[in-house]
């Protein structure tokens, strides 16, 4: 296969990016805690579609008009430092639980539909200045411009269900019944310890 090697830097590149924390993984850790694990699951699902964004952006040029505007750029992570400080401060205002039991208490936190948990974890990905400069980066630095439109489009499909797969894992673990009532045990704090840890990526996004 002519484009093995390219594929596997792509591919070794992709994991550590996807594997690194970052506002993906505090979003997928909120929902599968918070709200269990179908609702982290569809999360992660919007997170690996809005890498076909990234994508698709980098295959029309896009990337490089970007990498060319400094405005546009910063007008970018103003908007992703604004939407994860709104998450993050949604987090800190959430009202302390009445007692109930642990069965209410599971059905109440799955309540939140499925449509706004995909659209969390797609437009926490999607506005992500991280991604969007990994992506610039791989398609004008990494990827040969030689490379047919086809094969770079795969190479992008690949990342796409390979974020997805991972967050899915992730989800799937930290749903579990344990894992998640030794976090909830404490939830009430949690949400605000991740409210925090979301309000600081805001800042370390903007600057």
């Amino acid at each position: 296969m002519p484009y093995i090697d390219e594929f596997l830097l792509i591919a070794l590149a992709h994991f550590f990016a996807v594997a690194s924390p970052g506002p993906d993984f505090a979003i997928v850790l909120k929902q599968s805690i918070q709200h269990g694990r179908r609702n982290a699951l569809w999360t992660s699902a919007g997170v690996g579609l809005a890498i076909l964004l990234h994508v698709s952006y980098c295959l029309l040029g896009v990337a490089v008009l970007l990498a060319q505007s400094p405005s546009v750029f910063m007008a970018l992570k103003y908007l992703a430092g604004a939407y994860l400080a709104y998450i993050g401060v949604q987090a800190l205002r959430s009202a302390k639980p009445a007692t109930t039991s642990s069965e209410d208490a599971t059905k109440v936190q799955n309540e939140e539909k499925i449509g706004l948990a995909f659209r969390r974890g797609f437009f926490t990905n999607a506005l992500n200045p991280k991604a969007t400069l990994f992506f610039m980066s791989l398609f004008t630095l990494v990827i040969n411009q030689s490379t047919p439109l086809i094969v770079q489009a795969g190479y992008g499909l690949y990342m796409a269900l390979a974020t997805w797969l991972w967050f899915s894992f992730l989800s799937l673990v930290l749903s579990k019944p344990a894992v998640r009532g030794f976090f909830q045990k404490s939830g009430y704090w949690l949400d605000r310890g991740i409210g925090v840890i979301l309000i600081l990526l805001a800042v370390r996004v903007v600057l």
